[in-house]
């Protein structure tokens, strides 16, 4: 019976593995030293690194465009080396920081931001939007983060409420919907996170990305409700001082 020949892997110098990878070979030796790379096989003085390591820096590549630290890296490729499923934590941080906006942003010159709000658009203004986070300004051009937000404000300000007013309300609404947020965090925090303890098992990690995705809907669905109740009890307990005022400043003829 013959013997079936064992499979090699391709190995490279130094030089040749950063090459590979698109990084510089300082880049490469900064991660050794930091031991996100496993330690390479040595030939007297000549370091050679396997096919392992370039799919190892290829994850820290992508990683990094996701957006984590090195810090975040090593203890992902920890937990990797540890046998845990890097794919389900991966999926488990994109539920958690999958963003729950759905908003258009939109360009505008200064002068079409200043009709859209009625000639209101001043430096004062600008300043405060910016402050806010609504606007973002290069030059003679600005960028609203919001179709939405810019639609519901000109509205606003074409029903005659002045725009410094309705930026003034921004900063209440702002508050309220912080509020709400971190309601909702706490609640998941206590109730879910708490009770999974310190260290998530790979079937706990799987279900709890399911339960942050499901919760969405319902965090945004209780938040409109309970909105519009509240709407309700406000129109009804002012309803009556509008008609009285009404009927003070225009009376019936007689």
């Amino acid at each position: 019976m013959s013997d079936t020949p064992a499979h090699h892997q391709h190995e490279f110098r130094t030089e040749d593995l950063a090459k590979e990878a698109g990084i510089p070979v300082r880049t490469l030796r900064f991660y050794r030293e930091k031991r996100l790379l496993p330690p390479p096989r040595r030939e007297g003085r000549i370091a050679w690194y396997s096919e392992d390591h370039l799919a190892r820096l290829r994850i820290i590549a992508d990683l990094l465009e996701r957006g984590h630290t090195l810090g975040g890296i090593a203890e992902l490729l920890a937990a990797w080396e540890n046998g845990r499923d890097v794919a389900e934590l991966l999926g488990l941080e994109a539920a958690i920081a999958a963003p729950w906006s759905e908003e258009t942003p939109v360009p505008l010159t200064l002068q079409e931001l200043d009709r859209t709000y009625s000639g209101q658009a001043d430096a004062e203004a600008l300043a405060e939007a910016v402050a806010l986070g609504y606007l973002t300004v290069d030059g003679d051009r600005v960028s609203h983060i919001s179709r939405r937000l810019l639609d519901a404000s000109a509205e606003l300000v074409a029903e005659g409420i002045p725009l410094s007013a309705v930026l003034e309300a921004a900063h209440g609404v702002r508050a309220s919907a912080d509020a709400l947020a971190d309601l909702f965090v706490e609640l998941v925090d206590k109730q879910l996170l708490d009770k999974l303890g310190t260290r998530l098992t790979a079937g706990e990690t799987a279900r709890l990305a399911d339960t942050l995705a499901r919760l969405r809907p319902v965090a945004r669905t209780v938040v409109d409700v309970e909105f519009a109740l509240a709407m309700d009890r406000r129109v009804h307990g002012e309803l009556g001082a509008v008609l009285s005022r009404a009927a003070r400043e225009d009376p019936a003829p007689r």
